[in-house]
């Protein structure tokens, strides 16, 4: 497990960390290497551990949460329509070309 006590962490931050693993697992990364990356997401979506209570827990706007569909939008912009369209039409056919393989 990483360093330090996950104690301080709320219910809510715990779930998040263990979601971010899953998606990281799937990925194929290391055990060790998806912890590091879940909490050190967590940390800078909510600024470290805190007990929930009067005044804690303030938004953070959820930095790490919003930077991927920010990023996939500039990449896209910046490309031709014709760039575009011949990814969406690769996207289309190894979508078939799995959905085959699954269905057998």
């Amino acid at each position: 497990m990483p360093q330090g006590d996950k104690s301080a962490y709320t219910d809510k931050q715990k779930r998040k960390a263990e979601h971010i693993e899953e998606g990281y697992e799937k990925k194929g990364v290391s055990h060790e290497e998806v912890e590091r990356r879940a909490w050190a997401s967590v940390n800078k979506d909510d600024g470290g551990g805190k007990k929930s209570g009067s005044g804690r827990g303030k938004d953070t706007g959820h930095p790490a949460a919003h930077k991927g569909g920010e990023k996939g939008g500039k990449a896209s912009a910046n490309r031709s329509a014709a760039d575009r369209s011949a990814s969406a039409k690769k996207a289309a056919a190894t979508r078939k070309r799995n959905a085959e393989q699954h269905a057998h």
